[in-house]
């Protein structure tokens, strides 16, 4: 087997940008200068993890190892199943490959203790044909762990290169309701499903617990070449309660105005957040209690003016997209998150935040004839319009979300 590694990162998809460590490559879903302005263990964590991003690439290879780094949050006494990846063959779903070896964070939600169990890397093998014939090739990774990319290797003398776009690029931002830690396979996220669905090329920059208007992610979303951006706003600032209503609407349109500055006629999405009956009517703090199902905590009235419940955060969303859409901003456009998983839905919502991976393939069923509902601009020829982070060439098919 030889190494490809430098040749497997230039086909990488869905990623903003890489790091080197001493012994290996981490694929970042956030901007280098959101992690160096925050400096916080969480959004570095959830950065690392990466859902959505995979390797779409062109290789008569038969086979296809991958040396990676994994590590998995839990609380005290789950246990640990198995870190979950996607060979996708010529449009075909492989079943999925699954790595059993890694690294062991239990975090008690409740008093904040942690243990570590470190591991040793795993060596990752996917199958992908008996001959060695030139297939198109994806490699779909990880939507709960963090991954390490240690090297890539394929039979001596395979070849490897980045394949064409697989469609528009759809820009994508948003909360742990979007990143879907909880589904059940890499491109059983509701992103996922309806990108392949609909033929666009993803790029998912939704953060567990980390969507918080924050500037930098603003200016990172104007400046890549979008052809249709979503966002998915409001359950982290009530999660945090990290706005009240005074900074949250300004804070929104500040959000906004920056997109628009370098994507003046895209079009934008805005999904409200979904059920969260502890959140409908209270604000946050939210909490994860001893039964790993989110509370809200009780404050004195007198605290709580301007405090957001759910309920408000839709009507103030609601109200200032149409608001912008009065004003002349007709290429944005807003959904009701309770229309893709409500109060009918809180079976699939075990945690009473985060959908199963039945819930989140009901999301994706719905959004599809909810979202642009027009046909989206046939991909550019440009700099970086795979939605990763090195250049390679596109080609234009249009396509209907």
């Amino acid at each position: 087997m030889q190494s490809v590694l430098g040749l497997a990162l230039e086909c990488v998809v869905g990623a903003l940008g890489k790091t080197a460590g001493p012994s290996g490559v981490t694929l970042h879903r956030s901007p280098d200068a959101g992690r160096a302005q925050l400096a916080d263990e969480a959004f570095e964590f959830n950065s690392a993890v990466p859902s959505g991003v995979r390797f779409d690439l062109l290789t008569d290879a038969t086979d296809i190892e991958l040396d990676v780094r994994l590590t998995v949050v839990l609380p005290p006494g789950m246990p640990a199943g198995g870190t979950v990846f996607d060979l996708v063959v010529d449009g075909e779903l492989r079943e999925p490959v699954v790595a059993t070896r890694q690294s062991l964070v239990f975090l008690d939600p409740v008093s904040g203790d942690q243990e570590t169990r470190p591991a040793e890397p795993a060596t990752v093998r996917f199958p992908v044909g008996p001959d060695s014939r030139e297939r198109h090739v994806e490699i779909w990774l990880p939507v709960a762990s963090t991954l390490e990319l240690l090297d890539v290797r394929v039979p001596d003398g395979a070849s490897v290169r980045a394949a064409p776009a697989s469609g528009p690029l759809w820009v994508h931002h948003g909360s742990s309701i979007s990143q879907c830690a909880e589904a059940d396979r890499p491109t059983g996220t509701w992103p996922a499903i309806v990108a392949r669905s609909a033929g666009l090329s993803l790029l998912n920059l939704a953060l567990g617990g980390q969507c918080h208007l924050d500037p930098f992610m603003a200016r990172a979303i104007r400046d890549l070449p979008a052809d249709t951006i979503s966002l998915e706003l409001g359950i982290n600032v009530l999660n945090a309660d990290s706005m009240r209503e005074r900074a949250f609407v300004p804070a929104f349109h500040g959000f906004l105005d920056t997109i628009r500055d370098g994507h003046p006629d895209t079009p934008i999405l805005i999904i409200t957040p979904i059920v969260c009956p502890a959140a409908e009517n209270r604000p946050g703090p939210t909490l994860v209690g001893p039964d790993l199902r989110v509370r809200t905590v009780d404050r004195p009235v007198e605290l709580s003016l301007g405090a957001l419940t759910l309920t408000r955060v839709r009507e103030l969303l609601a109200q200032h997209v149409e608001q912008r859409r009065k004003d002349g901003d007709d290429r944005l456009r807003l959904i009701d998150g309770t229309a893709l998983f409500g109060p009918e839905d809180i079976a699939d919502l075990p945690d009473g935040l985060h959908p199963n991976a039945a819930g989140y393939a009901r999301m994706a069923e719905r959004f599809l004839p909810l979202s642009f509902g027009e046909p989206l601009p046939a991909v550019r020829r440009r700099p970086g319009g795979r939605g990763g982070p090195s250049p390679a060439a596109e080609t234009a098919r249009p396509v209907s979300a």
